[in-house]
């Protein structure tokens, strides 16, 4: 069947080209239901609307700047009027203002204003204490400038979803065949008996329209859950005078918000105050090239991202008010991009279907034929009979019901269906799926390259052992007081650690509403900011002493931060911290015992680089803090300098490998996934982690990041394989590593990320899994799974979760094939060699509906088993339909067909009967033969591979439900819809062997299933 699906082949797990989603969409021709066979894939149109809305908003920004920097001599002239309204609820100027001073970029009206600080005053906000927050004030505040919502597409109720159902093309037909139906057969036999079969038909449409519209509007409220997972951001604000966490949505005009790498700026705004602000404008006009945000330049925009440095803003306009906020309620209608095995199931559902309309003209014909050849004998060609009409309409009714059963329209929705009922347990279990094709893709990964710290580790850090002048000290309950600890340290080396520590640091030490201190920051910022304190440090005052005049952040790529401060006496003085063997290679004099800066000779050197390996051989994370005095000419412009410093100390972090970590690991090893550590630490701490952790065995390789980037294609041929760990690496070692797993050795990657930087390799991955707490926003948009905890153990799960889908989507084709398969033999046969089909239009819509729907439900949400974890994975290149498959659905088929054929030659006999109504007895007794055989059949396909297909079956309680209703229902039917469904009630005896015969398919598989066959 591959050669067929070539067309359906092209649509990768990620970046697909709208070319090839363009494509499988032509060569999917024969559908059923648009609307619904094509709702859960992208929609290009209005993807392309937001290309242009992204152009012109460029555009826009371009002409603004031009226009600000000519006009910004001419000031004189502008004049505002503030509205009656905003005055009176105590503000001076409205968002309208605020709006076409910021998203205009207008540096002429800014001034006219009073600069940011003047409008933070009409604001009536204050830029070091934010917004007052009394409930008055807030609901005024709300009322004049608006929320930070956008207008979203409302939910489609249940019966838009009852419309779409009924907008099938083959429902359609059958309804107007009915309508036929009952007009002649009211005509001819009058009311109410003329009108039974066309009121049979109405009735089977309206039961597969509630049912799929049921299906479909269940499915969406679990989209519509995810989606507003998705959207949940949180930034950090000033209010009242407190640092607080708030939702992105509760943000107001007025509020002061603090940015670092890799936020999403929340609103439009204006910079405050800030170091080295680099602003990533992509999202919002697609220029990819970052905007240098200063105080000259001090426009921030919603929706952009901050790509390095940080800043204090002031927010202006929020919401719809946002030219982000025009975008969002476009781009939020463009849709996912479908995944691989939707499209492929779109694919097998076309070629099937042409299949099953050939079938279907074919029977049509043969039953035609045979009606005119009847009359034709009797002579009677000329005269047709009300009856005789709608004989022939029953045949044109059978065929199209023939193509409702061989279209599986069922298959690509079971994909979508079990996707979303398995994000929605993957919610439960801290991972969030942000593209729907990733739960699908980690089903089949063989490796995943992950971060260590705060994913292998807990990221829970302490201080727990420092080096400082010359000794190698221990924190523990012997030192728990700063006494103790500094009691032989000269007091100006404490002093300079404190300094260090308080002034190059990217966190913040604040006082909570309830009086307490609160560290915020990154971990390592926070263990760092917690031994200042332990050494009897004070924050506030070490800030006010001296002044900041440079800050370069620290990012994965320098393994460093730095900073410049103005000294009070005059002069000014770098402070660098990070990677110990960076720091310490820009280092040449140390602080002796007595505080003093001597210089490093090769035994002190070789001395604080054993140190630093000793700590590290402790699975300690080390840095070191290290200062220089630059002297008095010193620019904001230039870099901070980076060689002639004082080594201060060194400081080793411990970080305790998560609880489940190891067993999680072994578990990926006996899934044949190979999971890698791939690290900025030091490589000693990384391979005494990953040893804890199970990751680096006695033969596999730990290797630099700059030892690795210098390696050759053909060295990389043979390290690749047997590497575990890799230390001291940057994010380009980590996408290169994640592209030659990819591309080289044919891999399924997952890697996960939480930097800016990381975002390179979360893109090229096949799965890009960024930490939810940890992660900056650019990390997480770049991802396909965000995992809630940061823990390890749930990328496990990820995987579980995966491997559940694939399976129970293949289980699910399987059924659904089996049913398509007998359907069509059975009734085409038939048809031809007896002139009758034994299964009428109303009871092949209740076989669609039991294979479709119902069947769906019943396989597609069966819960993950820890055997799925005991197999191989699938791989890049593993079949979907496989030998396995096969091998199942003939078994199954040919038993199916023989038990039905068999029933129509001999069954008269077998059941003795006669009378009038034995032909409809007998076309009763197939009927629930075929519907029991499907039953048993969808407990056979519980498992492909396995004999016992019971275990675990009445965890699944919706498998249990739709078997239960399958049953009920067909009850119903046979007995007592027999005028409506062109049934008769059965006796005892008939029932006992229709079931029988339905059961005696469950030996049957398990006989097929001891057939050997290829895995492929």
């Amino acid at each position: 069947m591959g050669s067929y699906l070539e067309e359906f082949s092209e649509v990768k797990a990620k970046n697909s080209s709208e070319e090839a989603l363009q494509r499988w969409r032509k060569a999917c021709w024969l559908v059923k239901n648009r609307k619904r066979r094509f709702r859960f894939t992208a929609n290009l149109s209005k993807r392309f609307e937001v290309r242009e809305i992204q152009k012109s908003n460029q555009e826009k920004l371009r002409v603004a700047v031009l226009v600000s920097q000519a006009a910004l001599s001419f000031i004189q002239g502008i004049s505002y009027t503030v509205p009656e309204a905003v005055k009176g609820a105590g503000f001076e100027i409205c968002a309208d203002e605020m709006g076409s001073v910021v998203e205009g970029h207008n540096l002429r009206k800014l001034k006219v204003h009073g600069g940011v600080e003047g409008i933070a005053g009409k604001l009536s906000t204050c830029v070091t204490n934010g917004i007052n927050i009394s409930e008055e004030s807030l609901s005024r505040r709300k009322e004049i400038y608006g929320l930070n919502k956008f207008t979203e597409s409302p939910a489609k109720g249940f019966w838009l979803f009852v419309w779409e159902a009924l907008q099938d093309t083959t429902l359609m037909i059958l309804a107007v065949c009915a309508v036929v139906s009952l007009f002649v057969g009211i005509a001819t036999e009058g009311w109410p008996k003329g009108a039974h079969d066309g009121l049979g038909i109405v009735a089977s449409i309206l039961l597969v329209v509630f049912v799929t519209a049921t299906s479909d509007y269940k499915q969406s409220l679990q989209f519509k859950d995810l989606d507003k997972e998705k959207k949940k951001i949180t930034v950090h604000v000033t209010r009242d005078g407190y640092r607080q966490k708030i939702s992105i949505f509760d943000l107001l005009s007025g509020d002061i918000v603090h940015l670092g790498i890799g936020d999403q700026v929340p609103a439009d705004g204006l910079f405050i105050s800030g170091y080295s602000l680099l602003i990533n404008e992509s999202s919002l006009t697609g220029e990819s090239e970052p905007i240098n945000v200063t105080s000259k330049n001090p426009f921030l925009l919603s929706g952009t991202k901050v790509q390095d440095g940080s800043c204090k803003m002031l927010v202006t306009t929020v919401g719809m008010r946002t030219q982000w906020g025009k975008l969002m309620g476009t781009l939020s209608e463009g849709g996912d991009d479908e995944t691989p095995l939707q499209v492929k199931l779109n694919g097998v559902a076309t070629i099937i279907g042409k299949i099953g309309l050939f079938f279907a003209v074919i029977t049509f014909a043969v039953l035609v034929q045979g009606l005119f050849s009847r009359k034709m004998n009797e002579g009677s060609h000329w005269s047709w009979s009300g009856d005789e009409a709608v004989e022939m309409l029953e045949y044109f009714a059978i065929a199209v019901t023939i193509v409702v059963v061989a279209v599986p329209e069922g298959l690509p929705l079971a994909v979508t269906l079990s996707l979303a009922f398995a994000m929605k347990k993957m919610m439960n279990d801290k991972a969030l799926v942000r593209h729907l094709a990733a739960c699908e893709t980690m089903g089949s990964a063989t490796n995943i390259c992950s971060d260590k710290t705060g994913t292998l580790t807990t990221n829970h850090m302490t201080v727990v052992k420092t080096y400082i002048c010359g000794k190698i000290k221990e924190i523990n309950s012997s030192t728990s007081s700063s006494s103790a600890f500094c009691s032989d340290l000269p007091d100006s080396a404490v002093r300079m650690f404190q300094k260090s520590i308080f002034t190059n640091t990217g966190g913040d030490i604040v006082i909570a509403k309830d009086d307490k201190i609160e560290i915020l920051g990154t971990p390592t910022e926070t263990a760092l900011l917690e031994f200042g304190l332990f050494l009897g440090g004070d924050f506030q005052a070490e800030r006010k002493e001296s002044k900041l005049v440079k800050v370069e952040p620290f990012n994965s790529e320098k393994k460093r931060m730095g900073v410049v401060l103005e000294l009070p006496g005059g002069g000014f003085q770098a402070h660098c911290k990070g990677a110990s063997e960076i720091i310490l290679s820009a280092c040449d004099s140390v602080l002796n015992s007595n505080g003093e800066a001597v210089p490093l000779d090769e035994s002190s050197l070789k001395y604080l680089n054993d140190t630093i390996e000793q700590f590290a051989c402790e699975a300690l994370r080390t840095l070191c803090l290290a200062y220089k005095d630059v002297g008095g000419d010193f620019s904001a412009e230039n870099p901070v300098p980076f060689e002639g410093y004082t080594l201060i100390g060194i400081v080793g972090i411990k970080d305790p490998v998560r609880p489940g970590v190891k067993e999680s690991v072994a578990i990926c090893r006996s899934a044949g996934i190979t999971v890698r550590m791939v690290t900025g630490d030091n490589i000693n701490t990384a391979k005494a982690i990953a040893r804890e952790c199970g990751i680096l065995t006695d033969d596999g390789i730990a290797i630099e990041g700059p030892e690795f980037r210098v390696k050759s294609e053909e060295e990389l041929q043979d390290i690749i394989p047997k590497l575990q760990v890799m230390a001291r690496s940057s994010p380009m070692d980590k996408h290169t590593l994640v592209r030659h797993l990819r591309t080289t050795f044919e891999e399924v990657v997952a890697v996960t990320g939480d930097g800016t930087n990381d975002a390179p390799a979360l893109h090229e991955a096949d799965i890009g899994l960024a930490m939810g707490i940890s992660g900056t926003e650019v990390a997480k948009e770049s991802a396909d799974v965000i995992i809630l905890d940061d823990n390890f153990s749930t990328i496990v799960t990820v995987a579980k979760w995966g491997r559940s889908v694939y399976v129970n989507i293949q289980k699910f084709v399987q059924f659904q094939l089996t049913v398509n398969v007998v359907a069509l033999i059975v009734n085409f046969s038939s048809a031809c060699l007896t002139g009758s089909a034994p299964l009428t239009a109303v009871q092949l819509l209740w076989v669609n509906m039991i294979m479709d729907t119902l069947g769906a439900l019943a396989l597609a949400t069966e819960p993950p088993t820890d055997d799925l974890m005991k197999k191989p994975p699938v791989g890049r290149k593993g079949n979907f339909i496989t030998n396995v498959m096969w091998r199942n659905i003939m078994g199954q088929s040919v038993y199916q067909f023989v038990i039905i054929w068999y029933l129509q030659t001999s069954g008269k006999a077998v059941f003795h009967l006669d009378g009038p109504d034995s032909g409809l007895i007998l076309n009763t007794i197939i009927f629930n033969s075929f519907v029991f055989c499907q039953a048993f059949n969808e407990i056979s396909s519980r498992e492909m591979e396995k004999i016992n297909v019971f275990k675990g079956i009445l965890n699944n309680y919706v498998f249990v439900s739709v078997l239960s209703c399958t049953v009920f229902f067909q009850i119903i039917i046979v007995e007592f819809l027999g005028t409506f469904a062109n049934t008769h009630p059965l006796t005892y005896q008939q029932w006992l062997v229709s079931v029988l015969l339905g059961f005696l398919g469950m030996p049957i598989a398990a006989a097929a299933k001891m057939i050997p066959v290829g895995s492929r």
